[in-house]
């Protein structure tokens, strides 16, 4: 099951996700705060990669490529903004 309303509490940024992309590991933090949400400038830092879905806010990103409980991952502050 997938949330596709996540939202950080950490930024209080919604979490933006994009399908067959990961990031590219010279992402920081700096580059999210500056770019986001927009897709014409994060695109810089995006690789293509079917199957895999790149998610960001303003403070975390992660790249996803097989079925994975993003609540293992301690550090995001992720929650789905449905409920």
């Amino acid at each position: 099951r997938t949330c596709d309303q996540l939202r950080c509490t950490a930024c209080d940024f919604r979490v933006s996700l994009f399908n067959d992309y990961i990031w590219d590991q010279s992402c920081d933090y700096l580059f999210f705060r500056n770019n986001m949400p927009e897709f014409s400038k994060l695109r810089a830092k995006m690789i293509k990669k079917k199957g895999a879905r790149a998610y960001a806010c303003q403070c975390s990103w992660r790249s996803i490529d097989e079925l994975t409980d993003l609540q293992t991952y301690q550090q995001l502050r992720w929650v789905c903004g449905k409920h």
